[in-house]
């Protein structure tokens, strides 16, 4: 299956991850080059990937995008999303010699919202993205753009949530639901410096009772304002950073 990446950002990771073939690449007649659009020039040379010029208007038709999207004159005709599986994931923690650290993520329906979480799990180091096989969002090129090409350098696996938490457990991960409700303990007083997977549940309704009952513990955010909750992207990427700070990543 073949799709459209667009924006420089992502097209620019797509061809620097080197994940997935790349067929053309179409740049919009009179698009000003600037210093990201010559090095994605310069890597479509390197690759010998073709580069064609087309009318502005025509570039949300030849990727099948809606007429409004800002495509910053610029699109990657390149293969399907190359998810991984799950011992790949646990793989690339053990090759970093680093307690496993994977984001779950329970049927994010938003593709900003997915995009923002790998966005922010690759930029700490995570070693693995977790989503299901149905009723969420998946890698599609809005969610690549999202993730301003982050989604290219991350490892993404699609599987049962069920299975991949048993799995979890059978290696010694501790898994930890974020959760607002009264059964949450603060995270003041959740461990998240040792092997730790974080599960974040959808925008709406939160995380489905199996899941929520496979996790080892729940965990809340303080919340000090008049409002009720946080964005699911914005609550999962302060989690994450709060297990980023426990494991003492930023001294390395």
């Amino acid at each position: 299956m073949r799709e459209f990446i667009y924006g420089r950002n992502p097209v620019f990771e797509t061809l620097r991850a080197g994940r997935r073939d790349c067929f053309q690449l179409y740049l919009r007649d009179g698009v000003k080059e600037d210093d990201r659009i010559r090095k994605i020039l310069r890597l479509c040379k390197e690759k010998k990937i073709p580069v064609r010029s087309v009318p502005k208007q025509k570039l949300a038709q030849i990727g099948r995008l809606p007429a409004k999207t800002n495509t910053q004159g610029i699109l990657l005709e390149a293969s399907g999303y190359p998810y991984m599986n799950l011992v790949d994931i646990m793989m690339n923690a053990k090759d970093s010699g680093e307690p496993p650290f994977i984001l779950i993520l329970d049927t994010l329906q938003d593709p900003q919202n997915l995009g923002s979480l790998i966005r922010t799990s690759e930029i700490i180091g995570v070693h693995g993205v977790i989503i299901p096989t149905h009723r969420a969002a998946g890698v599609m090129p809005s969610v690549v753009n999202a993730s301003s090409g982050a989604t290219e350098h991350s490892l993404v696996c699609q599987m049962n949530l069920a299975r991949a938490i048993e799995m979890l457990h059978d290696d010694e991960v501790w898994v930890i639901g974020l959760e607002g409700g009264e059964a949450a303990q603060p995270v003041s007083k959740v461990r998240l410096d040792g092997a730790v997977a974080l599960v974040v549940g959808s925008e709406g309704t939160g995380l489905r009772r199996l899941v929520r009952d496979s996790c080892d513990v729940l965990m809340s955010l303080p919340m000090r304002g008049k409002t009720q909750s946080l964005n699911a992207a914005v609550a999962g990427s302060v989690s994450l950073y709060f297990a980023w700070q426990a494991r003492n990543f930023s001294e390395k």
